[in-house]
């Protein structure tokens, strides 16, 4: 028998998912009591335009626009109005209120992450964001207490679900970037404007979340080296099939030491890359997302699921809601975030990676020996070439037959592979340097 007093439940935002988390709560709220142990009581809705659709409904009463008064009679506040500001200034009057806040803000959350734990830690307040990265899948709590005690090598992500449906797309129907956009768009994967997914930001923040939480560490959003795949093209994914890969969007983020300052740190990054069918990370399909763990002593741990929709993310939210409630009722303060490694983060340049390089050169002898030296000038090593006549060009001398040499390498410094791909760009026997994709996962 439900013996504490209920608890107050504020919620700032009434959008998708917003309607979804009220109406999951409304509906449910018996059974999360008895799982909690008191009440759960929603005392409002804190919107922006209180006639505005909202699928499901929310009951009229709870509505409002008054986001400063809700949040003042609230134990629990729930944030899911996106955006950096009135977000940032409304959780934190929440904490310093005394409430607990439960966030899917993963923009707030890369930008003014430290201020935010800092604020609740100060107080004893609790900050929770399971759902501001990968929707559905539980990867925040794993990070943050079941690996605490585990040493994370490495992340790789597919935390964006529009990229993914969009590659997707791309590789099993052959599609171009600009048509699987389009459909994207249609089916509400994409937003009118898709710069956000498409162009890497959106997943330059949640690695930025799972880089802090994984290496212990605060890794500025600034830090994030990021690439979209607005340059992807249909030819590429192609070739990555016949190859053995698939093209993702991949959010990496890993422990690494600089090869020439001997600096351990940490990097964070964004960009499409190759990954091998063979590996889990090529199944994920449509709009789902998946983080992919290699732990030092739990070894390859893999979450998929829905990475978005309204009440896929309300999932992450209630659960988040159930641990703050359960905090009330048995006491004790927050724990803190635990980001006191201080590890730097190291740029782009100290990655070690391999790339698969697609070149058109003219067609004669002489040209492979002359494009290998440069490899080896560099400190490159080639692992395999492949070579198609692909056309005849117009030249000054007339015209000349081109071929395509798609040059795949063994690991090196993303320095020493930026460096030969400008030299190899420079050189006369190269028309084109058509494509360079990292490759990862192997």
């Amino acid at each position: 028998m439900i013996e504490y007093r209920n608890l107050r439940i504020a919620l700032l935002g009434g959008g998708s998912v917003g309607a979804s988390v009220a109406s999951l709560l409304l509906e449910h709220g018996e059974e999360l009591a008895n799982r909690v142990g008191a009440g759960l009581e929603l005392i409002g809705v804190a919107v922006r335009d209180l006639d505005a659709p909202r699928t499901p409904a929310i009951p009229r009463e709870l509505l409002t626009t008054d986001a400063e008064s809700l949040i003042l009679g609230a134990d629990i506040v729930i944030e899911l109005m996106g955006g950096l500001e009135p977000a940032r200034t409304l959780i934190l009057q929440a904490i310093n209120s005394g409430a607990d806040v439960i966030t899917a803000n993963k923009a707030l959350l890369a930008t003014h992450g430290p201020e935010l734990f800092e604020a609740a830690e100060q107080v004893g307040a609790q900050l929770y964001y399971e759902a501001a990265v990968g929707g559905a899948i539980p990867i925040i709590r794993p990070l943050r207490d079941s690996l605490a005690g585990d040493r994370v090598a490495r992340i790789l992500g597919i935390v964006n679900g529009t990229t993914n449906f969009i590659l997707d797309l791309m590789d099993r129907e052959g599609a171009s970037l600009e048509s699987a956009l389009a459909t994207a768009t249609a089916l509400g994967y994409a937003e009118a404007d898709p710069t956000a997914d498409i162009g890497g930001y959106d997943a330059a923040q949640k690695v930025a979340i799972l880089a802090s939480l994984a290496f212990h560490t605060t890794v500025p959003l600034e830090s994030v080296y990021r690439e979209g795949i607005t340059e992807i093209t249909r030819d590429e994914v192609e070739s990555a099939r016949k190859a053995g890969y698939v093209v993702k969007l991949l959010a990496i983020c890993e422990r690494l030491t600089d090869a020439e300052t001997g600096v351990d740190g940490v990097s964070a990054r964004v960009y499409p890359a190759l990954i091998p069918i063979s590996h889990p990370l090529a199944a994920v399909h449509g709009a789902n997302n998946a983080v992919f763990v290699e732990a030092e002593a739990a070894g390859d741990l893999m979450f998929y699921g829905a990475g978005a929709g309204g009440r896929e993310t309300a999932s992450a939210v209630l659960g988040d809601l159930v641990s703050a409630a359960r905090r009330h009722v048995i006491g004790g303060p927050g724990v803190a975030e635990s980001t006191h490694a201080n590890l730097p983060v190291l740029p782009i340049a100290s990655v070690t990676t391999r790339y698969q390089i697609t070149l058109q050169v003219i067609d004669q002898p002489g040209v492979l020996a002359t494009i290998a030296s440069m490899f080896s000038d560099h400190g490159v090593s080639v692992e395999a070439v492949t070579q198609s006549v692909t056309s005849v060009e117009s030249g000054a001398d007339g015209p000349r037959a081109t071929a395509t040499l798609v040059i795949g390498t063994h690991a090196a410094s993303e320095a020493a592979l930026a460096a030969t791909v400008a030299a190899v760009d420079e050189s006369p026997v190269v028309s084109a340097v058509v494509s360079v994709l990292r490759v990862e996962g192997l």
